[in-house]
């Protein structure tokens, strides 16, 4: 008998969730990168080399003492990493919002996201309601408090169908 898997929910963490997460204990994006961490099979993460640059390039600026406790961690995360997108793409996403914002946004189209995790609410969020993307754009909170749910409760289900 071939067991039927269900199709893992895809979310793409922008930099912003991953740093604040690395740098806080108690918050929501915490929550996500140990929920990263624990690799489950219902759900999996991405990012983008993009955003990986940019996290170092952070780093290295206002943290340089974290970048090694950084590199050390990145592996737990799990975390799918996009390569950097097409700069056509870019440039026509540049369109839409912000170009140093635009390769997150291209990296998670490419990735073929169910969701865009970001604690960008100036840039990202005049996109929720806009132009329509293949995914939902949410903050780390909106993710954790409406998204999670959801998915954990599908995911049982599934779990509970087999």
């Amino acid at each position: 008998m071939k067991r039927h898997t269900a199709r893992k929910v895809k979310v793409f963490l922008d930099s912003n969730v991953i740093l604040s997460g690395l740098l806080s204990d108690k918050s929501y994006p915490r929550i996500i990168l140990d929920l990263c961490c624990l690799n489950f099979e219902f759900i999996q993460f991405f990012t983008g080399e993009y955003n990986l640059i940019e996290i170092e390039r952070n780093l290295k600026k206002k943290l340089p003492q974290a970048l090694k406790v950084y590199k050390k961690y990145l592996p737990f995360l799990n975390l799918q990493i996009i390569p950097l997108p097409d700069k056509k793409l870019v440039r026509k996403l540049s369109r839409d919002i912000a170009p140093k914002d635009a390769p997150v946004l291209a990296s998670a189209i490419i990735a073929e996201v169910d969701f865009l995790v970001t604690g960008d609410k100036k840039d990202f969020d005049p996109l929720k309601g806009g132009k329509h993307y293949p995914f939902t754009i949410l903050s780390p909170s909106e993710f954790v408090n409406e998204k999670l749910p959801e998915i954990l409760r599908r995911a049982y289900e599934q779990k509970e169908s087999v």
